[in-house]
């Protein structure tokens, strides 16, 4: 017997000493990228669904019944016209019989870009292009699939096919920094997550877009060793864009204002399009953002009716809107207004005709509303706020889990809801994406990883596992932890925390997309073989577990996140395995801030951390965003003066702080005011900055330079 435990152990030794290494470049150029069935569009046959090939040189047309390939809808190396190497993405026309084929594409913001656009007409395989004076942004087909509209430099403009193309100006007003039509603002389009504001009516007589005048909100620029740029950033408690919505009717060619009750610092979070040709759904927003309203607005009469009211404590959840389901005939909105996010069934009336679901659990994402049914189709948290799974509910009250296998499940539905791809992974297993059919019956596996489970093997990773702890406030804390390979449960190990920690946000799921980088983890496997054992942590304020523990942290930013992140590490340094005295934090953007509030937060347990464009005070951030949790520096002064420049003389531990000098979203002043205010407070820190790149720092060979001075500074202090 003891001969052969010490083959098996001899063996064991043979395997990780043959086991590679992970190189950090390997890990930023995504070599351990799983595969997924991505940029799926569901066809409006029900039946089938359309992607773009990866090469991104033909369109696909796949079945929903088999998973197979049924159809090239497009190929560019046999299309007429103008010659194209590949393309970058493409929009199907209502009527399935031309596609805009977009070339060309040049980003702006998060959610924004301009592309030079292409009419592809099926029948005799030819594009031309659809506009010769300048690329376009967000072109929309009208629902009867022969006109497309489109926003240049601010203004709206109707291409119509039957009409040889002619190209006709709806709107003449915009001007950069001044007037924007059909597309949000910089705020908008960043915080309500959203790159077009205009829809046809259901006729296809008018369209419907919300007007931005800008011209009163602050100027930012943005300093490029090209030369910069300005645009309108407003900053907490500052002037925002004046809003309206605004119709024009195609054949008399007016254009008229709705009477849509909009408060004069209110938004336009939402504009979506019914079926009735009477009425287009506007959502509205105070300046709180606690009260939304959901009006049906008429584009010719520009006579508007509320339907929908939801206020709620504190602050309406971004998901309300963003996820609500505009049907036929009714509206599904989510709401967390008896503390949990459910789902309301309203009509357009706004009669509230059912709750379709209840429990002490969140929705998650919602997918659809089947009109024949009245069947429901969306992910909750029902199994705890790690896991996600698929579910039905019925018309009568019973609901069905559509994906049983624990771990996180998400779906893309068919049109008429009869089948769903579903991708579903664990935190040691990356994902696998079938298609199942609406009652839940696995149709066929598309995408199984097992190339990338098998080149896996081969590499020296530790266990991944999911953890809960208790502060000493009484306060449970989900988190996940990363042990080396060849952990040692009699050694004292050296710990980097991440987190984001920011509201309604989630980095502890039973999925593989967890980490910095995502990749299963790769980037702290990595740090693992330096030694390390890797830990996340998800504080007060973070989703995923109902609307008193998210809104805990309303008016005061920063202030429970950090004391549950340094719970975590007390927690932490109390296991055997791990050196107290060597617990290091990093976070990027909102995980950036929290590392500061954590590392001045008085007790002085973390040794160093990492601080990725972070906001270093709230009055330096944008309305939006700031205000739903804070509102306004004027009504919260206190709340707001409790940031990591105030706290700066409480900070300890060795620092290092990374930003980007062209960051649009987390200005780099956030940086500068911090590094000056240590200074002066006479503290050690080290600093990183990369000219030219976003609040993402990417680009070439940046990841990898960026992730490797973060490395070598935690070797440096944690070593």
């Amino acid at each position: 017997m003891k001969k052969v435990l010490f083959m098996a152990l001899a063996l064991l030794a043979v395997v990780s000493a043959d086991a590679k290494k992970l190189d950090l470049k390997e890990i930023t150029r995504g070599v351990f990228r799983a595969e997924t069935v991505g940029d799926v569009q569901p066809l409006n046959d029900g039946e089938s669904y359309a992607q773009l090939s990866s090469d991104g040189r033909r369109i696909v047309q796949y079945s929903f019944k088999t998973g197979k390939e049924v159809a090239t809808l497009f190929d560019v190396s046999t299309v007429k016209g103008d010659k194209l190497d590949d393309i970058d993405g493409y929009i199907m026309s209502p009527d399935g019989k031309r596609i805009l084929i977009q070339t060309q594409t040049q980003r702006i913001y998060r959610h924004s870009f301009t592309a030079q656009y292409y009419i592809y007409t099926i029948h005799n395989n030819r594009i031309v292009p659809l506009s010769t004076k300048g690329p376009q942004q967000t072109p929309l087909f009208s629902p009867d699939g022969v006109q497309i509209a489109f926003v240049r430099d601010g203004n709206i403009f109707i291409v119509k096919l039957l009409y040889d193309n002619a190209e006709m100006q709806v709107t003449k007003d915009g001007k950069k920094n001044h007037v924007i039509n059909g597309i949000p603002d910089w705020v908008n389009e960043e915080e309500f997550s959203q790159n077009r504001a205009m829809v046809f009516s259901a006729d296809s007589r008018q369209i419907v877009w919300v007007r931005y005048d800008e011209s009163a909100v602050s100027e930012c620029f943005i300093p490029k060793t090209t030369g910069g740029f300005s645009y309108k950033y407003p900053l907490a408690g500052e002037q925002n864009s004046t809003v309206s919505v605004w119709s024009y009717d195609v054949p008399s060619r007016q254009t008229r204002q709705l009477q849509v009750p909009i408060e004069p610092d209110g938004y336009v979070a939402r504009l979506e399009a019914t079926a009735d040709s009477s009425q287009v759904a506007v959502f509205t927003l105070n300046r709180h953002q606690d009260c939304l309203r959901i009006y049906m607005a008429n584009p010719l009469t520009t006579v508007s009716k509320l339907a929908v009211e939801d206020k709620v404590d504190k602050y309406v959840r971004e998901e309300t809107y963003t996820d609500a389901v505009i049907s036929d005939r009714h509206i599904l909105l989510p709401s967390d207004r008896d503390g949990y996010m459910h789902l309301y069934l309203y009509n357009f009336n706004g009669q509230l005709l059912r709750q379709i679901e209840q429990g002490n659990y969140e929705i998650s994402e919602v997918y659809g509303y089947d009109e024949q049914t009245g069947a429901v189709y969306y992910a909750s948290h029902e199994n705890g706020a790690t896991d996600q799974r698929v579910w039905v509910a019925y018309e009568n009250g019973k609901r069905d889990c559509l994906t049983k296998k624990a771990g996180w499940n998400s779906a893309v539905f068919s049109k008429n809801l009869q089948y769903f791809i579903n991708t579903w992974s664990d935190i040691n297993t990356p994902y696998v994406c079938s298609i199942y059919t609406a009652k839940g019956k696995k149709v066929e596996t598309l995408v199984d990883n097992k190339s990338l489970r098998d080149q896996l093997k081969n590499y020296q990773l530790g266990d991944r596992e999911l953890f809960q702890l208790t502060t000493s406030e009484g306060v449970t804390l989900n988190g996940w932890m990363v042990k080396p390979a060849d952990f040692n449960a009699k050694k004292k190990y050296p710990v980097v925390m991440y987190q984001y920690g920011g509201p309604g946000s989630q980095q502890v799921k039973n999925a593989w997309s967890i980490g910095m980088n995502g990749q299963g983890a790769a980037l702290e496997q990595y740090l693992c073989q330096q030694g390390y054992i890797c830990v996340c942590v998800d504080n007060r304020g973070t989703g995923g577990r109902g609307a008193d523990f998210e809104k805990s942290v309303y008016l005061k930013l920063g202030q429970l996140e950090s004391i549950d992140q340094v719970e975590a590490a007390l927690w932490l340094g109390q296991q055997s395995y791990v050196d107290k005295k060597r617990i290091a934090i990093w976070g990027w953007s909102y995980g950036g801030f929290n590392t500061l509030m954590s590392m001045s937060e008085g007790r002085g347990v973390f040794c160093c951390g990492v601080a990725i464009a972070p906001p270093t005070t709230w009055r330096y951030y944008d309305t939006i965003y700031t205000e739903r949790f804070m509102r306004t520096p004027q009504e919260n002064p206190t709340g707001y003066d409790d940031n990591p420049l105030t706290r700066v003389n409480s900070l300890q531990g060795n620092l290092m702080i990374v930003h980007g000098l062209a960051d649009d979203n987390v200005h780099y002043r956030n940086s500068a005011e911090y590094t000056e205010a240590l200074i002066q407070a006479d503290k050690d820190f080290r600093q990183q900055v990369y000219a030219d790149r976003n609040h993402s720092i990417y680009g070439g060979n940046t990841r990898n330079h960026l992730f490797r001075q973060c490395v070598n500074f935690l070797n440096d202090n944690l070593k």
